[in-house]
């Protein structure tokens, strides 16, 4: 796949969800698909250009919640613990906690995405932090990836490339999907 296609996959994806969807559903599916991680150590993120909300879930999540940290450009993220308190601005748009919150390792990670496919695949924003992130943790244990996205942006396919790491559930507004594998 040329970076061309994945640019024009990943803008459609981002076109269509511009429409948004159904949030408190897309709360409760999430909410149920973490269920069976109660006491887990869970990543989740601060949603930003619209991207689908997970905080309610987090904050109803029985365990440690933290947020991704980008420390530079082409690294892996880190995760720094998060009670609920004011976070700093990030690069890119993000924000997390301080730095003087305590680094957590994520057993679950709520991954934003533009765009999926019923195969696990996603398509983010092309800088690889979620690639690079999960094959490090992954490599070091196990680490289950949970992509959270409006309905609206299902891709009919998209092809895997050799440092795509997969998800190994995605949440929806309309339903919780096993991959395709």
């Amino acid at each position: 796949m040329t970076p061309a296609d994945k640019s024009a996959l990943r803008a459609r994806a981002l076109a269509a969800r511009a429409a948004g969807g159904d949030q408190d559903a897309l709360t409760r599916h999430l909410t149920a698909a973490l269920a069976p991680h109660r006491g887990a150590v869970l990543s989740g993120y601060w949603p930003m250009r619209g991207e689908a909300d997970p905080r309610p879930a987090m904050a109803a999540h029985d365990g440690p919640v933290c947020l991704p940290v980008v420390p530079g450009r082409a690294m892996p993220l880190i995760f720094r613990q998060w009670d609920g308190g004011p976070l700093v601005d990030g690069p890119f748009g993000t924000a997390h906690p301080a730095d003087s919150q305590p680094v957590l390792r994520p057993d679950v990670l709520i991954v934003p995405l533009a765009g999926f496919d019923l195969g696990g695949n996603r398509i983010g924003y092309g800088g690889g932090y979620y690639d690079r992130t999960l094959q490090l943790l992954r490599e070091f244990g196990r680490a289950t990836a949970i992509g959270l996205a409006f309905a609206v942006q299902e891709l009919p396919d998209i092809p895997a490339e050799p440092f795509d790491q997969p998800l190994d559930l995605i949440v929806t507004d309309r339903r919780i999907i096993q991959p395709l594998r």
